[in-house]
């Protein structure tokens, strides 16, 4: 059972025009190297609004549904739905893995102590910079795995994802993306509408697990800060969606992984 002080933010007033303008920042990060910037996100919940770790990680989850469920048409749209929807056993064999991973490690996050799921929320972040750098540096290719070795290997990488996307209250793009390319061969932009197919669900479960424990007293305690922050996390988005390309990997991905470094440093002596 979730406690109070994972429940209670540690500061209750935030002005509007912060709570909007950070999550269009957060928006913009993400939007410019393609994903939903969850994991910028969740350190900014916690260090400059005052929540503490498992508050902070519904609240992520929130925005994150909100921001899936917005890109969802968009990638729709660039990639006709006939070809993703023929790819549905990738989906499938994923979700075999990450649907339990994502109530797995909704179970872990409600039964942990703040000081753990601090520690382990830099820990993950520390994984999610590493993601971050060797998807948007390097070339993805693909193992090439027969069938018998790639559809266990599809349940285990989901299995995997689902838990760190519950933990952490990320969409899990991050991940998904480059284990579509390397155990599908799909190639980056099929790899992306998939991703998505795959984190609805796997979120929904999340959000399933949590309920059971009263953890979604955030939302309806902070309901307009979770509507505001939406709402600049939408724009943003948008509108790094429109500078994407503007500049180049080379300098955006090692700037935003020194980000989530300093976030690390900052979660894992969170009092």
């Amino acid at each position: 059972m979730a406690t109070d002080r994972h429940l209670v933010p540690l500061r209750s007033a935030h002005p509007t025009p912060l709570v909007f303008g950070a999550g269009a920042a957060i928006g913009v990060l993400g939007g410019m190297i393609g994903l939903g910037g969850a994991e910028f996100r969740l350190p900014l919940l916690i260090g400059l609004f005052g929540f503490a770790a498992l508050s902070a990680v519904i609240l992520n989850k929130a925005m994150s549904l909100v921001v899936v469920l917005t890109a969802l048409p968009a990638r729709l749209a660039a990639i006709p739905a006939a070809d993703v929807a023929a790819r549905w056993p990738v989906a499938v064999n994923l979700l075999a893995g990450s649907l339990l991973g994502a109530w797995t490690g909704a179970s872990w996050a409600v039964r942990m102590r703040s000081a753990t799921l601090y520690k382990v929320l830099a820990v993950l972040m520390v994984f999610m910079a590493a993601a971050l750098v060797v998807t948007h540096t390097t070339t993805l290719g693909t193992l090439d795995l027969p069938l018998w070795a790639q559809v266990p290997a599809g349940v285990v990488a989901g299995f995997g994802i689902g838990v760190v996307a519950a933990i952490m209250g990320v969409a899990g793009g991050e991940l998904l993306i480059p284990t579509i390319v390397l155990l599908f061969g799909e190639n980056i932009k099929t790899a992306g509408s998939l991703s998505l197919l795959v984190s609805l669900p796997t979120m929904l479960v999340a959000f399933a697990r949590y309920s059971r424990d009263g953890s979604f007293a955030v939302l309806g305690s902070h309901r307009r800060f979770a509507l505001v922050l939406a709402a600049g996390s939408v724009a943003g988005a948008v509108l790094g969606g429109l500078l994407l390309g503007v500049f180049p990997d080379a300098i955006l991905i090692p700037v935003l992984a020194v980000i989530l470094l300093v976030s690390v440093v900052k979660l894992a002596r969170h009092d």
